[in-house]
């Protein structure tokens, strides 16, 4: 895993609250996230991560508070090249294939079309490269989206649960090229609802509720709260901030 910086920090939420429909879904978050590292934002399904991450790219009206994001408010229109955002659904062209759809956003991003070989490469999609994305397994449209993010060699990786849906080797192999691209440089944040994934991370969020539980890398979280996994650290925060409430 790449070493945790101590003096650089890629993104900054201060007391960030968004509210939909009259109900808040973040709860006045504050967290800073380390550059050149992969973090992980892990919390059940509805706690809130996807509109962090949404937050953190720009395109979320929030209701007070902000982000910063490589020095920039979060939304600026010089971050755009610099940024990669994953949704959880495809966002590619269904009735293009893979490497057609590589091309276009080549072409937009203005990278060199030796790029598309590249990126198909480090996600694994060589095999697929020449059917149309509607002809794909979710897995592999997901994959696509993930490519077309990588064109650009973006400074900061977003990734709303890139690994839904995929095998055990193939989701290995995902996380191995993340921490390359970590000591390449890039900073990651991969969000999941799947607590074993934490192992996998530089640094953890954890969230709950529209809330940040935890904020600390893998290890100083288990001795922090004695527990044998991410799992069980993250139910004895619950039932200690349960106990205090």
């Amino acid at each position: 895993m790449s070493a945790v910086s101590t003096q650089e920090t890629a993104i900054v939420v201060d007391r960030l609250r968004v509210t939909r429909g009259g109900v808040v879904v973040l709860h006045d978050v504050s967290v800073d996230v380390p550059a050149g590292i992969v973090t992980g934002l892990l919390g059940p399904s509805g706690c809130g991560k996807s509109t962090l991450m949404r937050s953190i790219v720009g395109v979320q009206i929030v209701t007070s508070g902000g982000v910063t994001v490589l020095g920039r408010p979060a939304g600026s229109a010089d971050l755009r090249p610099r940024i990669g955002y994953v949704k959880q659904s495809p966002s590619v062209y269904l009735d293009l294939t893979a490497r057609e759809n590589l091309r276009y956003f080549a072409r937009l991003l203005d990278v060199p079309a030796a790029a598309v070989d590249r990126v198909l490469r480090d996600v694994g999609l060589d095999g697929a490269t020449d059917r149309p994305v509607s002809a794909l397994s979710g897995g592999q449209r997901s994959r696509v989206s993930l490519a077309t993010a990588l064109l650009g060699r973006p400074e900061l990786l977003v990734l709303d649960e890139p690994t839904v849906g995929l095998d055990p080797v193939l989701r290995r192999d995902l996380w191995e090229m993340f921490h390359r691209l970590a000591d390449d440089g890039c900073t990651l944040i991969v969000s999941s609802h799947v607590m074993d994934e934490a192992e996998r991370c530089d640094h953890l969020v954890l969230m709950r509720d529209g809330r940040i539980v935890a904020s600390e890398s893998p290890g100083h979280l288990l001795s922090r709260t004695g527990a044998d996994d991410i799992e069980d650290a993250f139910l004895r925060i619950v039932e200690h901030d349960g106990d205090r409430a």
